[in-house]
Order: C-alpha cells, then sequence, then structure tokens
C-alpha cells in the first residue's frame, strides 16, 4: 500500500511535471509565434518605408528640375546681363535723354537708300521691304542706280510709277581711273563712286537726318524696321557708336541663340555693312575724304572708325542671295548663304536700350566674360570635358591661335584693321551646342593690333 502510494505520488509529479513542461513549451512556441508574427511586420513596414523613400526621392528629383527652370543657371545669368534687364540701375543723363527722345521723335524719318546696278531681280529686295514697311511717311524708299542697266531700270521704274518708291540714277557712267595692276578691280571703284553719289542725295539733295543702307540683294526680316527705328536714338546720343548693322557676321543658325537670341544686341568694334544705318553728321566727317575705291574696308580703319562702335544683332535682320557680284561669290558658298534671317518678330519700341550705352555695357559685358571658366576650342565643339552647361570664355593670345579655334568652331576667322568680325574689345560672343561662348584676348590685352589683317 505505502509503494502504492509512493508510485501514485511519483505518477502526478510526472504528469504535472509533463503538464508543466507543455505549457511552458507552448508558451514559448507561442512568442516564437508572436516574435516572427513581429519580425514580418518589420520587414514590411521597412519595404513600405523604402517605397516612401524612393517616391520622396522622385518628388525631390522632380522639384529640383523645376527649381532649376525658376532658378537662373549660369547662361540664362549671362543673357539677363547681355539683355541687361537693370531697373534698379540708376538711369545716366545719356539713356535719360535717349528715353525721351524715343517719346518726343518718334515722327523722325528714316529713309532706306537702295543701291543698285544691273540685276533684274532687284525686285525681290523692294518686295520684302514694302511687305514690312509699316509707315510710307516714316520709311521713304530711295533706289539709287548705277550701270544704266534698262532690265533693272524697267524693274524699277514699276515701283516708281506706283508710288511706292523714288528713283535716281547715278549720272557719272564715265569709266573710273584705275591704278595700274587693280584694273579687275574697277568694279569696287565704281561701288565707291556710286555711294558718294547716293549718300550725297540724301543728305545733301533730301536733307535727311540719318539713312538705312541697303542694296539690290538683300532680303529683310519682318522687324527689320523697328530695329532700326529703335536703335536711331542710340546712335543719335550715344558718341561712342556710329552705326547700327543688321548682320551679324557669325549669324549662321549653328552659332546663334535661335531659341531666346532674337532680343540680343552686341555692340561691335567691327563695321558689318549689309543693311546699315548712319547720321548726317557723320556723313558731315566721312564726305570730304571719301575714298575712290573698297570703300568698306576704308571705313574699317582705325582712322574712320576712331575707336567707336556698331550696333549689331545675335540674329540677323538682313540676308543677301547675290552670289553673283562685284565680289564673284567671295564668301558666299561657304559662309553667307548660312547666315539666319530672324523669323521672331521683336517689337524693339517695348525694349528698353539704355543698357547699349558704353558706360553701361562695357562694366557688365567685360567683367562678366573674364569671370568664366577657360575652356579649349575643341572641347567646345566635342562639348566635353567642360565644367558645366552654362558660358564658357576660350583664350586667345596671337593672331593665329585666334584664327585656329575660329575655324574649329566654324566662324569667320579673318581681321579687318586688327579687328576680328563681330569683335568688341577683342572679344567674339557665339552661341555653340546650346551654351554661350565667348573667344576672348588674354586679360593683359592692351588694343588691337594693326598688323592682324
Amino acid at each position: 500500500m505505502k509503494y502504492k502510494r509512493l508510485g501514485f505520488i511519483v505518477a502526478f509529479c510526472f504528469v504535472s511535471w509533463l503538464v508543466l513542461a507543455l505549457v511552458i513549451f507552448s508558451d514559448n512556441l507561442a512568442k516564437k509565434g508572436d516574435v516572427e508574427t513581429r519580425k514580418g511586420s518589420l520587414l514590411k513596414y521597412i519595404k513600405e518605408l523604402e517605397l516612401q523613400i524612393s517616391q520622396q526621392e522622385q518628388t525631390y528629383k522632380l522639384l529640383v528640375e523645376k527649381l532649376k527652370k525658376l532658378t537662373p543657371r549660369p547662361e540664362n545669368v549671362v543673357q539677363a546681363i547681355e539683355l541687361k534687364l537693370i531697373s534698379d540701375r540708376e538711369p545716366t543723363t545719356l539713356s535719360v535723354a535717349i528715353r525721351q527722345d524715343v517719346l518726343q521723335e518718334k515722327s523722325v524719318i528714316l529713309p532706306v537708300l537702295v543701291f543698285s546696278c544691273n540685276r533684274p531681280d532687284i525686285r525681290r529686295s523692294l518686295d520684302g521691304l514694302l511687305k514690312y514697311r509699316p509707315d510710307a511717311k516714316k520709311f521713304p524708299i530711295i533706289v539709287s542706280q548705277d550701270c544704266a542697266h534698262g532690265a533693272t531700270a524697267k524693274v524699277i521704274r514699276s515701283y516708281s510709277d506706283a508710288s511706292q518708291v523714288t528713283y535716281i540714277q547715278q549720272p557719272d557712267q564715265s569709266e573710273p581711273i584705275v591704278p595700274p595692276g587693280e584694273a579687275k578691280f574697277k568694279g569696287y571703284f565704281k561701288i565707291a563712286r556710286h555711294y558718294l553719289f547716293g549718300l550725297k542725295q540724301i543728305f545733301r539733295t533730301f536733307n535727311y537726318t540719318a539713312v538705312i543702307i541697303v542694296e539690290d540683294d538683300l532680303d529683310v526680316a519682318p522687324d527689320f524696321f523697328s530695329y532700326f527705328a529703335s536703335t536711331y536714338q542710340l546712335l543719335k546720343n550715344d558718341p561712342t557708336l556710329w552705326c547700327v548693322s543688321a548682320w551679324n557676321d557669325n549669324g549662321k543658325a549653328t552659332l546663334v541663340d535661335m531659341q531666346q537670341g532674337n532680343k540680343l544686341l552686341y555692340r561691335s568694334d567691327f563695321f558689318p555693312g549689309l543693311g546699315w544705318m548712319i547720321t548726317k553728321q557723320l556723313w558731315d566727317e566721312l564726305e570730304p575724304k571719301w575714298p575712290k575705291s573698297y570703300w568698306d574696308d576704308w571705313m574699317r580703319r582705325p582712322e574712320q572708325r576712331k575707336d567707336r562702335a556698331c550696333i549689331r544683332p545675335e540674329i540677323s535682320r538682313t540676308r543677301t542671295f547675290g552670289k553673283i557680284g562685284v565680289s564673284n561669290g567671295m564668301f558666299f558658298d561657304k559662309h553667307l548663304k548660312y547666315i539666319k534671317l530672324n523669323e521672331m518678330p521683336v517689337d524693339f519700341s517695348k525694349q528698353n536700350l539704355s543698357h547699349m550705352v558704353q558706360t553701361a555695357y562695357d562694366a557688365d559685358y567685360i567683367r562678366l566674360v573674364y569671370s568664366l571658366p577657360v575652356v579649349s576650342a575643341s572641347d567646345v565643339r566635342t562639348n566635353t570635358n567642360l565644367p558645366f552647361d552654362g558660358p564658357v570664355r576660350i583664350t586667345y593670345h596671337t593672331k593665329d591661335t585666334f584664327k585656329n579655334a575660329a575655324k574649329l568652331l566654324g566662324l569667320m576667322d579673318d581681321f579687318k584693321s586688327g579687328v576680328p568680325r563681330t569683335g568688341y574689345h577683342g572679344i567674339v560672343s557665339v552661341f555653340l551646342n546650346g551654351r554661350r561662348v565667348y573667344l576672348a584676348p588674354h586679360s593683359n590685352w592692351k588694343g588691337y593690333d594693326l598688323t592682324w589683317s
């Protein structure tokens, strides 16, 4: 009985131990399952968090892109300086005078003098001028013909008979005296003589105060007249200017800002021609010493220019279609036919052009150019190894280094009286591969080398 009781007690303890072990084991299993469940929930939360972070990263990138569009990039800063949206600048006496003249002298007459010889397709040029001319009284068209070419005269008379143009003829049809060895350049002597006659008619006979000069092989842009009418006040009031030109010698579509450059204007030490405006005051100075030939290169000589500049646009307001002429198509096939004519008209009367006055322009433009990173022409051409997508500067030290860089980038590389085409203080501005590029002389530059021509 005693052993039976002991066995019962042992059995009871064993069963109790088993029950207790089972309870403990079950509790551990429950805890382990809870850990697994919590671990699974945590992993799920982490994945959700990663997804949110990824979404926030995408949102951040979108915000950055929008911010870039709103914040001026270096190229936009350049454009802002070039356009000179500087309402905070104190107006100079000269800029105030310009603004007052714009308001008071809107009635100023700006005749268009068209030089013609033996090109019957002057019709194309005249049709363009008449198409875009906003006011016949403000912009009378005077055609001056040399050569006594019958077919061309007939075309011009068809316009004068309709009272659309005034027709004058160069009376001196004699053969000019040409120095020995220059007989093949006789045409240049005739042209210089014709220019003398035509400009004397404008300023002495018709007594106009300014003139816009074109030739019979030019197309004009829709805002051609707005451009000259608005820049006239600059030319009249700024003694450091002596002409306004519609032409950019480096105006190929691949070298100008076709998207935002239609409002951009520059000062240039290089006389461009091909659609240009001068005042009677300048003619008073030039007429007594007008050359017998090569009048355009004569204009570029320092004794005529006298450190004065011309205004020229980023995108040309004229384009030549005259491959055949006295120059026998020089530069036409390689260069001139690629010059882009502006197709996005600008109402320049609504633009504040006082920033083009020398004192305002030089301080900002030159400081800007020499603050830019220096790169090589080859890197600009290939668009590689460049610091960012903003403006850059290419430095040249000699005529040859300029010519090498210009050829590499597709610019005209010649000099006239030491001045590169479109150059201002030696700086040539182009827009290539989506960025503004300046070819600039070294920082110790002292002025133009007249042997560079």
